[in-house]
């Protein structure tokens, strides 16, 4: 009312106040068809690829390993295409038994798998957690129980009192070859392509009381950790890596946290590591704007990425919607986790895989022949 009072003043009575007030008439109008035209959505996608639909599957037991036969053909109807299978140190392996879990997986298993997979047309790959989550609540497993001097922070934490994981050392010049060899056993059992070595929530990293890590840079040991696992897998094996990309990220400037990001120095490894590895960038919890700025950041860098998501529907929704803002052929598509023991029927009613699986599948009939259309 004021800014309408002010300009009859100046234009009441004369014939250049009748054409001034003739163009704000027009301004007026066009600005209210504006307003009342549909608008165009904010974002709409361009066609493209998506390569993978994948599931993530923890495999601690026996009964995990039946469960997850049981619940792959399952998968395949959804349009999983691509399966880790976490299997640690709960695999019955010949190079090293003393190493095995309590209840392994036994070859005989893992080939049902690999078999039941290849004819349903799923990429399954093994995964080993590697560098961090050495131990779990009071439970230290089994590399770090037989060999204690690899542990970063030998002979302290009793009962893991007071700290989330054990981390193993990454400069003890007897770790690699053991972990080469429960590596090659996994890849070699699996017929697999690729291997997923964890690498995520490492807190432990250049410890004090390490003799060998203490007043390090935790960005150059968690780089030449993750080096030494390339060097082998990618290098030697032929093969491709996928890990966690969360110490690849800053907490601070990403606004993700000591969680989903790092608050311990190791972010700048992010620059020190081969780009050809695939990040496996997990997000768990909605904010506010929906956005996520690892992706962009890492797609920057040169690194294929695969979004990861987990319980909640909402977000597993939002995290796929902003990924697609970024059409490149190294956004890969989508991972569902499930963390915990399998269960028959589980996935089947597990509401993050329904609404990843449909939101995906809106693009086509299939993961790897997807179109992107809307």
């Amino acid at each position: 009312m004021l800014r309408q009072s002010c300009c009859s003043k100046v234009t009441r009575g004369t014939k250049s106040g009748r054409f001034v007030t003739a163009l704000l008439a027009l301004a007026s109008a066009l600005l209210i068809q504006s307003a009342c035209a549909p608008q165009k959505p904010a974002f709409v996608p361009e066609a493209r690829e998506v390569k993978w639909i994948g599931f993530h599957a923890l495999v601690e037991n026996n009964k995990d390993a039946r469960a997850l036969l049981t619940e792959i053909p399952y998968l395949a109807e959804r349009g999983v295409n691509l399966l880790f299978a976490e299997m640690d140190y709960n695999y019955e392996y010949a190079s090293h038994p003393e190493l095995r879990g309590p209840d392994p997986i036994s070859r005989e298993t893992v080939k049902k798998m690999v078999a039941l997979c290849r004819g349903l047309g799923i990429r399954l790959v093994p995964e080993f957690q590697s560098f961090g989550h050495q131990s779990w609540a009071e439970k230290t497993f089994a590399l770090l129980t037989k060999y204690p001097q690899f542990d970063e922070t030998p002979g302290q934490h009793p009962g893991n009192k007071d700290i989330y994981c054990r981390s193993w050392c990454p400069l003890h010049p007897d770790l690699h070859p053991i972990i080469n060899d429960l590596y090659d056993e996994l890849l070699d059992v699996f017929e697999a392509d690729a291997l997923h070595i964890g690498m995520d929530e490492v807190f432990i990293i250049a410890s004090e009381l390490c003799p060998r890590c203490k007043g390090k840079d935790p960005a150059e040991l968690f780089a030449k950790a993750v080096q030494d696992a390339y060097d082998h897998i990618v290098v030697k094996r032929g093969k491709e890596m996928f890990m966690w990309g969360d110490r690849l990220l800053d907490g601070a400037a990403t606004g993700y946290g000591e969680w989903e990001a790092s608050m311990n120095g190791t972010f700048p490894a992010v620059d020190r590591v081969p780009k050809d590895i695939i990040i496996c960038d997990w997000h768990y919890e909605l904010n506010e704007t929906n956005t996520y700025p690892s992706i962009p950041l890492l797609l920057e860098k040169g690194f294929r990425v695969l979004p990861t998501s987990f319980r909640n529907p909402r977000q597993v929704k939002a995290l796929i919607d902003y990924s697609l803002k970024f059409p490149t052929d190294r956004m890969l598509g989508h991972l569902c986790t499930i963390w915990g023991g399998m269960n028959t029927g589980k996935t089947q009613k597990y509401p993050p895989l329904r609404v990843a699986t449909t939101r995906l599948r809106t693009l086509g009939s299939k993961a790897g022949t997807v179109t992107r259309t809307e």
